[in-house]
Parts: C-alpha cells; structure tokens; sequence
C-alpha cells in the first residue's frame, strides 16, 4: 500500500494532500513538504509517499474551492483515526460548520453536544490532520480572535477572508 500525495499552489502558498488508495483524504496542509504530514496521522494508516501530479476529485474540490464554490470540499471524504469517539465526532461536526459563519470555539463544543468541552473541542483542532477538508479554521477564540492554527494566522486569515468575501457578496 501507498498513500498518494500531491502539492496544490493556493493564494496562501503551497497546500500538500496525502490521500489513502481509497480517495480519502488522510491529511492536508499548507507545507511545500508532503512528508511532513505523515507524523499528524494516525500509525495504522501510514505508507511510503506517492508523488502524484492530481488526485483527481480532491484536486477538482481544492480548485473549485479556491474558485469560489467553499462547498466543493465538503464533499471530500476524509480519514482520521483518533482514540477518542468525542474527537472523532468533533471531527464530523466541523466538517458542517457553514464556510463564512465561523465559531468559537464554545459554540463548537455545543455544536458537538457537550458545551462544558470547550478544551476538548480545541484539542479536536489541534490534533486535525486534515486542514481545509475539515475547517478547524473556521474557530476562533471565544472572544472572537482569530487564536492558533497550524500552518499560521496568515493563512488562517486568508482562508476566513476568502470564505467571507463570498458568502457576503
């Protein structure tokens, strides 16, 4: 088995996908390096890297995305493996937070069903492997700044921007 892996350039820099040999998106991130995500996934689902120039319907979401239509990676299917069923179910639900209408990340606990979890909602974005497919930029802190993200608050700004500039127009 190999986990096919390609880089995609964004406004915002280089977006590096490794994809299972199913489709499913296992990790995304902004990083010219797509081995340097094989740490964020899980053991179990870790293979030698193969360099592909298109993954055909993740690369077709990726640019539509980037085009305009921020439902087009909705679609994506994505494979994560956690310990935990609240992460994984965490996982899902950020996936259904609305490009445009961002959460804090208290409001991301009680869309999860478990409002007093505010820490394990962040730990659930902390611990995504899949940036974009699943939109851990789309929380903010709860008092509405912008907080961490991975691969950088430019990039966790230009992705906001880029989503709000379509849902307002």
């Amino acid at each position: 088995m190999s986990i096919d892996s390609t880089v995609l350039s964004t406004p915002t820099g280089p977006l590096s996908i490794l994809a299972g040999p199913d489709g499913d998106v296992l990790a995304g991130g902004f990083t010219p390096d797509p081995a340097a995500l094989l740490p964020l996934i899980h053991p179990t689902l870790r293979a030698p890297l193969r360099q592909r120039a298109d993954l055909g319907p993740v690369t077709a979401a990726v640019r539509s995305y980037l085009d305009g239509d921020l439902a087009a990676i909705d679609a994506v299917p994505v494979r994560q493996h956690t310990a935990g069923v609240f992460m994984a179910h965490a996982w899902q639900v950020l996936r259904s937070v609305p490009a445009g209408t961002p959460v804090t990340y208290t409001g991301y606990a009680a869309l999860a069903g478990r409002p007093p979890a505010v820490r394990a909602a962040a730990a659930a974005c902390a611990r995504n492997a899949a940036a974009l497919f699943v939109p851990c930029h789309r929380v903010l802190r709860t008092d509405g700044t912008l907080g961490g993200y991975r691969w950088g608050l430019d990039v966790k700004r230009w992705l906001l921007g880029h989503e709000q500039r379509l849902t307002t127009n």
